[in-house]
């Protein structure tokens, strides 16, 4: 499997008082995981799919008011495959953040999401496959 750079989508919260106001900041530093990389397919065209499908997510990605209450923060990694044409054919979370209220916003979050962007035409069946890493934090 080779990983390719590309942004983690992390929500973040500043306390304003009693008051929260909601900011999404996507951030650097992170990667998506393509199961296995065919070379058929042009690495520009795979990373601007990446950035759009990251955008997409970060967009649509929200606070669970629970999570906010306890001020929980976590992070998560969801395997995410897709079709050709963009919609979200399984989910799953392959690495915990350790807290049910985060976890359970994943697929709530997938179905906000779907049809993600769709992938290049040349993009390989081993490629729509990518494991997105997501996460909340408290400021």
């Amino acid at each position: 499997m080779k990983k390719l750079e590309t942004n983690c989508i992390e929500i973040r919260s500043i306390k304003m008082g009693k008051l929260s106001k909601l900011m999404v900041s996507v951030i650097v530093a992170s990667t998506v995981a393509f199961a296995g990389f065919a070379t058929s397919a042009n690495a520009q065209d795979i990373s601007g799919w990446q950035k759009s499908v990251a955008k997409k997510i970060a967009k649509k990605q929200t606070y669970p008011r629970a999570a906010l209450r306890k001020e929980l923060e976590g992070k998560i990694k969801v395997e995410i495959n897709v079709d050709r044409d963009g919609n979200i054919l399984a989910h799953s979370v392959t690495e915990s953040s350790g807290h049910d209220v985060l976890d359970r916003e994943i697929p709530k979050l997938m179905k906000r999401v779907s049809p993600l962007p769709a992938p290049p035409a040349d993009a390989s069946d081993s490629q729509l496959t990518m494991v997105v890493p997501l996460a909340w934090a408290l400021q």
